[in-house]
């Protein structure tokens, strides 16, 4: 089976070397797909051997799939520039290349928030779907959140052992800035679906997300950065719900959100 290994980019010199030298001994072609970089994570690419398509940003769902058509093979292993295979997940994606008997399969992510790897707060193991027979499906999802879907809604999606590991903020003041730009796309989609959130769902919502993420998926064990997690991750949930009520009133009064 020959693999073909895509990332997609937008000034990543930061990360991209990791996540590339991580995938040397299972790509047989490398492909990233840079939204015109302007630091030296082309220059970077380019050096560890990659293939560098240059497409401007199409949206989160169309950029996946127009990554995916420039693969040389229709194996393809999809990951982000911050993200790294490690040695166990190697193991595990070399014995598929050997001896296949499926077309999708999922990864588990472990996070690095701070510094801290979170194992527990609702991120792990963060079941993605990043390996598979590209001819057996196709990227969908709104304004964010994309996701990989079979077209066979009964195909077997199988884990494979090992982590793929996501080094995600470096500081709180990153992920805060996230959480922003993330609800208010989440938020302007649903307005946009005609939804809206109700007062109980936006008070209750939030503290109840909270509860749930640190003590029910035992956020506590993971510390102050599980305390943290846990606690930007409900307030996210307050962002989006507000944010949704407000814009679904704006357009109501047909006011441009």
């Amino acid at each position: 089976m020959l693999l073909s290994v895509i990332v997609i980019t937008l000034n990543e010199e930061k990360n991209i070397k990791r996540c590339l030298d991580s995938i040397r001994n299972i790509a047989d072609d490398i492909v990233v797909v840079d939204s015109l970089s302007t630091d030296n994570t082309i220059q970077i690419a380019e050096s560890c051997g990659a293939r560098v398509v240059s497409q401007s940003f199409l949206g989160y769902v169309e950029q996946r799939n127009f990554s995916t058509e420039q693969a040389k093979h229709d194996w393809v292993l999809t990951l982000d520039a911050d993200e790294v295979v490690t040695p166990e997940l190697e193991k595990s994606i070399l014995s598929i290349k050997e001896q296949n008997n499926g077309n999708v399969y999922q990864l588990k992510r472990l996070t690095n928030y701070c510094g801290k790897w979170i194992k527990h707060s609702g991120w792990y193991p963060d079941k993605k779907i990043r390996l598979f027979d590209r001819t057996k499906g196709t990227w969908k999802g709104g304004l964010v959140h994309e996701y990989w879907e079979a077209h066979d809604k009964n195909e077997r999606i199988e884990t494979l052992q090992g982590d793929l590991l996501h080094y995600t903020f470096d500081t709180i003041t990153q992920h805060i800035k996230q959480i922003q730009k993330y609800t208010d796309l989440n938020a302007r989609s649903a307005a946009d679906k005609g939804k809206t959130c109700s007062l109980f769902k936006i008070w209750f919502g939030p503290k109840w997300f909270f509860f749930s993420r640190f003590v029910l998926k035992l956020g506590f064990l993971d510390g102050y950065y599980g305390y943290l997690v846990c606690r930007f991750s409900a307030y996210a949930k307050l962002m989006k719900y507000s944010k949704t009520r407000q814009y679904a009133e704006l357009k109501k009064k047909g006011i441009a959100y």
